[in-house]
């Protein structure tokens, strides 16, 4: 075979070992934006000096558990300002100068298993629309889009996801009749789950498989009282303890309410909401943020909330994490409640609650390499030692076929 010939087969050999590479990232492996990580990971910017970070993107659905339980006892990932998207410009053509909270749309939240949106509805350009304000005003330079954008994103993927359950949480700050004539035109009232069939005083939710099948897959909560009597869109307090936001809410030991919230432990609202996220939004600091503290802030807010582990976990950027992050929140949390597990990925089927399976840890990675290349002992060519010892010696080999043939 002519050199020429063999050119081809070096650049399949050089792509067959980047898609192997990804394929076998594990969560905290370095990444490349182009190379990706493996199944369920992303690349996040949480490494060293921004560098690339494996980091868990989607949760463990814990409908692959089983569906017979009360709603109250699943937790979900839920994202706080979901339509505020970094570099997304505002919908009325003017560039946006409000904080940012996600990076990818609410379709893309939702395909990760995201099932708990946070949005700020507002009257504006004789709309409603997904808003930061000042002042409580909606501005052309805050305004992102017309809340049904978001809204017929949300009917979409419950009419192609028959088993999916979202739950909207509404900053509300429309005028009366504003949000039902949205709700109307977007089709997602063959979704509603009706206000008359949410307990009261704290007893269950209705069995998961119940509502999936009644087709009552869209749960909303709005943040005024009135509403809730006058258009049936139930007022979040009266079913939902839910922590402090911002800074507040992220000192360690702590898990107070947010103010308008009845106490952490009141057992007249089943539903718990963990708000995990600073007072300004920051994409750097979100990757410590969303790792060790949040796991550690699950198991403060369940001892100070009646011994309740949170149905909704709602953070800011739910991609970035130096690890598992959020999703690895939320696997906990659906540990606990489903299967009496540390982790819903420890639930074993068809046995009583409390029996896990727990798999033995991972062989650990090789430490990172510090800034510049070099290795702890000094060897510069430690610094590609976080590939595998099996993933380093198949690069070894395919490298070199691939290089002879270039040569």
């Amino acid at each position: 075979m002519a050199a020429t010939g063999l050119r081809p087969l070096a650049v399949a050999l050089l792509l067959l070992l980047s898609v192997a590479a990804a394929a076998n990232a594990r969560v905290g492996d370095e990444c490349s934006a182009g190379a990706g990580c493996g199944s369920g990971l992303h690349c996040a910017a949480c490494g060293d000096g921004g560098a690339g970070v494996c980091a868990r993107a989607t949760p463990v659905d814990p409908l692959t558990h089983g569906t017979g339980l009360p709603f109250n006892n699943y937790s979900w990932l839920t994202t706080h300002n979901s339509f505020a998207l970094a570099g997304a410009p505002s919908a009325t053509g003017a560039a946006i100068i409000a904080p940012t909270n996600q990076e990818d749309s609410v379709t893309a939240q939702l395909k990760n298993g995201v099932r708990g949106l946070m949005l700020d509805t507002y009257d504006f350009n004789n709309d409603v629309w997904l808003c930061h304000s000042f002042g409580g005003k909606c501005y052309n330079i805050t305004a992102f889009q017309p809340a049904i954008n978001v809204f017929k994103e949300i009917q979409t993927f419950l009419e192609a996801n028959p088993s999916a359950v979202i739950t909207v949480f509404l900053e509300d700050y429309t005028v009366a009749g504003s949000l039902p004539k949205v709700f109307n035109a977007s089709g997602l009232m063959k979704y509603w789950f009706p206000v008359a069939k949410m307990p009261k005083s704290g007893g269950n939710w209705p069995l998961l498989k119940d509502m999936i099948s009644q087709n009552e897959r869209l749960l909303v909560f709005a943040s005024k009282k009135a509403k809730e009597a006058s258009e049936g869109i139930p007022f979040e307090w009266n079913y939902v303890v839910e922590s402090q936001y911002g800074n507040e809410g992220m000192v360690e030991g702590k898990c107070p309410n947010r103010a308008e919230s009845p106490a952490m432990d009141s057992k007249s609202q089943s539903l718990v909401l963990m708000n995990f996220f600073t007072t300004d939004p920051n994409p750097t600091g979100v990757c410590g943020n969303n790792s060790t503290p949040l796991v550690s802030m699950l198991k403060t807010c369940h001892d100070l909330s009646g011994n309740r582990w949170p149905n909704y976990i709602a953070v800011d950027y739910y991609m970035r994490s130096d690890g598992g992050g959020a999703p690895l929140a939320t696997d906990v949390a659906n540990g606990h409640l489903v299967c009496g597990c540390d982790n819903i990925a420890y639930c074993k089927a068809n046995t009583t609650f409390g029996t896990c399976v727990i798999p033995p840890p991972p062989p650990p990675s090789p430490p990172r390499a510090p800034k510049g290349g070099t290795s702890p002992g000094g060897d510069p060519s430690a610094a590609v030692a976080r590939l595998p010892a099996f993933r380093w010696s198949c690069f070894l080999g395919l490298t070199s076929l691939a290089l002879l043939f270039l040569s």
